[in-house]
């Protein structure tokens, strides 16, 4: 493996995930791979579980390890090639690149869509002018488009604690508008994992085609639920009116009068969650919740890649 941008970097999806609860059960086996070796953390936007469970897994390994909060501990970038760099930006990401790249063996990048101009996010070129200019492994700590390390702790999470899972992916309320990256990347996993999954949004909420292709969209969130024994809880802003929260609806909150619609589901969400809104207390602190587990693994999914790039450079 050179980079993980997207769930299509790993070959054999279901073996990565066997091997991530492997990993689980003797974490410190290679504690010596990462020897000498130095992660790069780029965070653009915040970040709890994704920066914290990066890091203990690069330690996990060995590794040496340098995070940054890049909004405000570095210079604004400029994206586009050949600009007059007059205005507020102080550094082109070309260069920024080339010397975290000397710096470092690893780089991992966090960088959220604009949720304005849905051509520009779809190019992802923060985490891409990286890639391409870095000449080092890139791994992707949610772009403005995909989430993958999300979606593989996730499926470690679903492999651990479903038996044969019937899924919800559910849309919830939130009061901004949120990117699509987790709610796609975790479909994507959902189709590498041939699982049985629905997708339940009010209408003008339907995520990009492309990746729901051939998946069934209900827009009755209780009919959806019905017979489910997994309800995955995401909020999502409009993406064919991109970028907008075109209505609260705050009766889609994920509550215990539509959990008992299902068959005894299990509840998970990647967290951080709006209490109250996205979920009721009584859901997710119920014993049927795996949002702690699903934290944990992100530790595993985080080790694994790093593994199977430091096994490569």
């Amino acid at each position: 493996m050179k980079n993980f941008i997207n769930i299509n970097d790993i070959k054999d999806y279901n073996k990565s995930v066997e091997d991530c609860i492997s990993l689980k059960k003797s974490p410190y086996e290679l504690n010596s791979l990462g020897k000498n070796k130095t992660l790069g953390l780029l965070f653009f936007n915040p970040s709890l579980r994704t920066r914290i469970s990066t890091e203990k897994a690069a330690k996990i390994l060995g590794m040496n390890v340098i995070s940054m909060n890049f909004n405000n501990e570095g210079w604004n970038l400029e994206c586009e090639d050949g600009v007059i760099m007059n205005s507020n930006k102080a550094e082109h990401i070309k260069d920024a690149a080339r010397v975290v790249g000397q710096y470092c063996d690893i780089i991992g990048i966090r960088s959220f869509p604009s949720l304005i101009n849905k051509t520009d996010d779809e190019k992802d070129i923060v985490i891409n002018s990286f890639k391409k200019y870095a000449n080092i492994p890139v791994i992707n700590l949610e772009s403005s488009i995909y989430h993958p390390l999300q979606a593989l702790a996730d499926a470690v999470t679903i492999k651990e604690k479903v038996k044969k899972p019937k899924i919800v992916l559910s849309w919830a309320p939130h009061i901004k508008p949120l990117p699509h990256a987790v709610a796609n990347s975790f479909i994507n996993m959902a189709k590498k994992m041939n699982y049985d999954i629905k997708i339940t949004n009010p209408i003008g909420y339907n995520l990009n085609e492309n990746i729901t292709d051939g998946i069934e969209i209900i827009n009755n969130q209780k009919e959806a639920f019905e017979g489910a024994n997994l309800v995955y809880a995401k909020n999502w802003s409009s993406y064919d009116n991109y970028g907008k929260v075109l209505d609260i609806k705050d009766s889609w909150i994920i509550d215990d009068d539509k959990m008992n619609i299902t068959n005894n589901a299990k509840f998970m969400h990647c967290l951080p969650v709006r209490r109250n809104l996205v979920v009721s207390d009584s859901v997710i602190d119920s014993d049927n919740s795996l949002v702690v587990e699903q934290a944990n693994n992100r530790v595993y999914s985080a080790q694994l890649i790093l593994k199977n790039i430091l096994n490569e450079i």
